[in-house]
């Protein structure tokens, strides 16, 4: 993957032209940076995003680097009572950091704007306790940990996960 200047990265609500680089950018990582032993079947929301995210208060957007390339992801779940869940949060490796234009802040804080014009209560997130820099990047973002008991019954928890936060607007 090309390295690009900051500038050149657009955040964009997910197209279907995009749904081939959304798995070859999140899968690598969940199997080969984070050895979570995952594969395409066990994640039927990417197979279908628009159906699974972009339905109700929720959506999905993709950062961009020239050439339309996928570089990044974030998605918001709706799951009822005005409370989103937070899924599919991945930054290639190459565009981490604030050096790299702070994508992941990028993304996040394109959703977080979404729920709040939506009029969103709740944003909660499920992540594994081996993801380090991602338990320091949320609670850094306002983001309070959670007992998994306090997640609403509607949450969908990930086998993986294993650590729980979230957002409170108000």
């Amino acid at each position: 993957m090309d390295v690009c200047m900051p500038a050149d990265i657009t955040i964009e609500p997910f197209s279907q032209r995009y749904a081939v680089q959304i798995f070859e950018l999140i899968l690598p990582i969940q199997i080969k940076e984070f050895g979570i032993r995952i594969t395409r079947q066990d994640q039927p929301d990417l197979t279908k995003i628009s159906e699974f995210y972009q339905e109700g208060n929720g959506n999905f957007w993709v950062a961009v680097a020239h050439q339309n390339v996928v570089v990044g992801s974030i998605g918001l779940k709706d799951i009822g009572n005005r409370q989103l869940a937070l899924r599919k949060m991945f930054v290639h490796k190459s565009h981490r950091g604030s050096d790299n234009g702070g994508i992941a802040q990028r993304l996040l804080e394109t959703a977080i704007h979404w729920a709040r014009d939506h009029k969103i209560t709740d944003i909660f997130l499920g992540t594994t306790a081996e993801f380090f820099a991602a338990h320091r990047f949320y609670e850094k973002n306002e983001f309070t940990k959670i007992e998994k008991e306090d997640l609403p019954p509607s949450f969908p928890v990930m086998a993986v996960d294993t650590k729980f936060y979230q957002y409170r607007f108000g």
